[in-house]
């Protein structure tokens, strides 16, 4: 039987008005995504109200409720300030945010997924290619939810793949070799540097992106790749990717 109040680490992924003065938060917790209100928050007086803000990294008391469990207390452990005071820094957070709720079902417990989103946090928070720390992300959240595209064996024929391999097959799930390409018509085409880089960011940690030096049509090639291939198991584009172009667009 669950405890009647329960401590958990947590990221604060979505919120929303609820009722007259509380906010009703989606959680990112080592035990899975979780619903919870916290009361009173919007009141002026409130003392929990900085302790709740988007994208937060905190440590909290809940309290079982009949509905939703109530949040009593929240700790921040880091709040990512560095993220906050730039656009393009914090339309990544928020796309970070919808990927993790949009392909994650509630109390799916997963501590690689949680844990892969507060490091990505942090190197958005700091990084100078926040562009290279969301596709590291993809990538990675991919892997650790069921999805990871193959990169090192074609999807079709399961050979190794080399430095001919030229096409990426949503619909088959990774790279394909030159001799299964052609059976899959609606394969994007894909550039050597393209294909390094997505070998390269699936096998290494966040911090290794700070050593890449690439060309902007390799970054947006590898982008719209993961891009069509999160499309196909989503079946539909995050709102947070548009808001990310506009912003691009806007610099």
């Amino acid at each position: 039987m669950r405890d009647r109040v329960y401590r958990t680490e947590a990221v604060i992924i979505r919120r929303s008005d609820f009722g007259e003065a509380d906010r009703l938060l989606t959680l990112m917790t080592p035990q899975g995504k979780r619903r919870v209100v916290a009361k009173g928050v919007r009141k002026t007086t409130s003392r929990l109200a900085g302790h709740i803000e988007l994208f937060t990294y905190t440590t909290m008391l809940l309290a079982v409720g009949r509905n939703l469990d109530i949040v009593t207390q929240s700790v921040i452990r880091a709040s990512y300030d560095g993220l906050r005071g730039d656009l393009e820094r914090i339309g990544a957070a928020y796309y970070v945010a919808e990927l993790i709720d949009r392909m994650t079902e509630d109390e799916d417990e997963n501590r690689r997924a949680f844990e892969l989103l507060v490091s990505t946090l942090g190197a958005l928070d700091t990084s100078r290619s926040p562009d290279l720390v969301l596709r590291h992300y993809e990538l990675h959240l991919l892997d650790a939810l069921g999805f990871r595209p193959q990169l090192r064996e074609c999807a079709m024929c399961q050979e190794l793949l080399d430095e001919d391999t030229r096409h990426f097959s949503p619909a088959a799930g990774g790279a394909l070799c030159p001799r299964c390409a052609p059976a899959d018509r609606s394969a994007s085409r894909m550039s050597l540097a393209s294909f390094k880089l997505l070998r390269f960011l699936q096998m290494q940690p966040v911090e290794a992106v700070e050593r890449l030096s690439l060309s902007q049509e390799v970054r947006r090639e590898a982008e719209q790749l993961l891009r069509a291939y999160i499309r196909r198991i989503l079946e539909r584009d995050l709102k947070s990717v548009e808001f990310l172009e506009d912003v691009r667009s806007a610099l």
